[in-house]
């Protein structure tokens, strides 16, 4: 997995978005053993806690469980992971939309350059 940061949002902020992404297309299944904190810390390039505070919201959100003695496991609420695959789909839909209208392009505009490119 890629680990680029950048300066706009904490970067437990980017984990988390990441870790889901990597739940939501199968990289990490539902009821996984998610990796150590101080091995994705390594991995990532961060400090453990800032991992840490990462799965904790995770935890929080429910998406991922801890087991005291065995690490943390991806949900296996395959409604959650629905859902959260939706949300991050249509944030993605509105950033793009909001950088293309950013740009000029009329709603109509937009819609057909998707079209097009879908057909692609």
């Amino acid at each position: 997995m890629s680990w680029k940061f950048h300066n706009e949002s904490p970067i437990y902020l980017q984990l988390m978005e990441k870790i889901k992404i990597s739940i939501v297309n199968g990289h990490y299944p539902s009821g996984s053993r998610l990796p150590a904190v101080r091995d994705l810390a390594v991995e990532a390039g961060v400090n453990p806690n800032t991992v840490q505070r990462a799965f904790a919201e995770l935890e929080r959100e429910g998406l991922v469980q801890s087991d005291r003695t065995n690490g943390r496991f991806v949900s296996e609420d395959q409604e959650m992971i629905g859902k959260i695959r939706e949300e991050l789909c249509d944030r993605y839909i509105r950033e793009v939309y909001r950088s293309l209208s950013e740009l000029g392009l009329e709603e109509e505009e937009i819609r057909k350059r998707i079209s097009s490119w879908e057909e692609a």
